[in-house]
Formats: C-alpha cells, sequence, structure tokens
C-alpha cells in the first residue's frame, strides 16, 4: 500500500516538478496540496500570487487543495501557529508525509524536517540536491510552462516579469542568478503542462513594485535591509 502523501504547493515550478515526480513513484499517494495564504492580501506570500489562480491550478491537476490563512501579522511565530495546525489536519487524516520543493538550502531544509518531526510528519525533498540548472531544464523539457510571477529588483530587470521561462528567458538571466531563483531572485506560477488537464488562463494586467524591511544578523550586530521586488498582477 503506497503512504499517503501532502505538498507544499506554492504554485511554482519546483513544486511543479516535485509533483511530477511524485505521481511517477510507486511509494506515495498524493492526497492534496497545501497552500499558505495571506490573510489579509489572499495571495502566496512571496510569489504575489491570487488564491483563484492557486485553486484554478488544483482544479486542472484534479487534486484537492487545502488552505491555510497566515494572519497578516505574518510574524515567524504566526507562521510556526499555522503549521502545527496543518500537521494536525494531516495527522487526523493519516497523513505521515510531507513533500517540499527545496533544492539546496540546507537551512530551510533543516527547519522545516526539526518542525515536522515535533508532530511526528516526515519530510520529503524530491528535488534535493539536484543541478537547478538541469532542474529548470528538465522541466522545461517535460513540456510544462511557467511565468515569471516575481523578481527582486536587485538582481532582475522589470521587463522579464510576467515573462513565460524558456530557454532564450534563461540566457537572459545575470550570471550571478541561479536558474531556478532558488536564492530567492525570482518566483513563477505555472500555468500549464503534462498534469494538467487545461491551461490556467492568465493574462498580465500590471508589474507592481513593493518594498520589504527585515533584519540580518551580521558580526557588527542587526542590520535592517530594504529591498524592493517586482509583481505581475495576473488576471
Amino acid at each position: 500500500m503506497r503512504k499517503k502523501i501532502a505538498l507544499s504547493w506554492s504554485g511554482g515550478k519546483d513544486a511543479c516538478l516535485a509533483l511530477h515526480y511524485l505521481t511517477q513513484s510507486n511509494e506515495y499517494e498524493i492526497d492534496h496540496l497545501h497552500t499558505v495564504i495571506g490573510e489579509d492580501t489572499n495571495r502566496v506570500g512571496m510569489h504575489g500570487i491570487k488564491k483563484e489562480l492557486i485553486e484554478a491550478q488544483a482544479s486542472s491537476l484534479n487534486l484537492p487543495l487545502k488552505i491555510s490563512y497566515l494572519p497578516s501579522s505574518k510574524s515567524n511565530k504566526s507562521y510556526e501557529q499555522v503549521m502545527r495546525e496543518y500537521a494536525d489536519y494531516c495527522k487526523s487524516k493519516n497523513i505521515g508525509n510531507i513533500a517540499f520543493g527545496d533544492i539546496f538550502l540546507e537551512d530551510l531544509k533543516k527547519y522545516r524536517e526539526e518542525k515536522m518531526a515535533e508532530v511526528d510528519i516526515k519530510c520529503l525533498f524530491p528535488l534535493w540536491k539536484k543541478d537547478t540548472k538541469n532542474v529548470i531544464n528538465e522541466f522545461l523539457d517535460l513540456g510544462f510552462q511557467t511565468k515569471i510571477c516575481a523578481g527582486d529588483a536587485s538582481k532582475l530587470n522589470k521587463e522579464i516579469i510576467g515573462k513565460t521561462i524558456t530557454q532564450d528567458t534563461l540566457i537572459q538571466l545575470p550570471k550571478d542568478v541561479d536558474p531556478c531563483g532558488e536564492n530567492g531572485e525570482f518566483h513563477t506560477f505555472v500555468y500549464d503542462g503534462p498534469l494538467f488537464k487545461n491551461a490556467v488562463k492568465i493574462n498580465l494586467k500590471s508589474i507592481q513594485s513593493h518594498f520589504y524591511e527585515y533584519q540580518i544578523e551580521e558580526n557588527e550586530g542587526i542590520k535592517k535591509v530594504k529591498s524592493e521586488f517586482y509583481f505581475a498582477e495576473f488576471e
């Protein structure tokens, strides 16, 4: 009997390729997709994607979607509470495994594993330690189509936001930008591919710019950082 598994779902290419791998596995049965939506924005975090588009993806993929709502404070404490409640939901459905699309961020992987271990849930990382250039090439070769929905303004030109990723698009990326945007340089929204019953219809309405302030620890102490991100407004 195959093990029931949930997939953390942002709507992007890495989660989608992880889904592809899971569908090829004889070990796991995908129970549902899980997405965290901002309570105040009705969107997916740094992707900026509307809830309705995530729902359209799940419908086309013919998979149930479980949505958790993150309070407007968006504090780490609030996020962990949301994830604990979601873990309890999984346990109630006898789901002991959750898959993530992370590729090489060690700290993030460790954080997920530690938090899920507290509630006796195992984490699976189908793309872990794969070469990111190979990951995006495999994704495109399989026939998936994805658009850049958000990007770091210090790394990317505004004109690339909202574009479908092709080999030509990858060539245009600056050399210090990871091909999968694994360091947070950009995020994507998958709208078609072999797992989809039909393409999710999206049109680029505009490109928005937002600033974020956060703190990082350095040898000299705490440093405040302000960064700008571009977001594609799809409808």
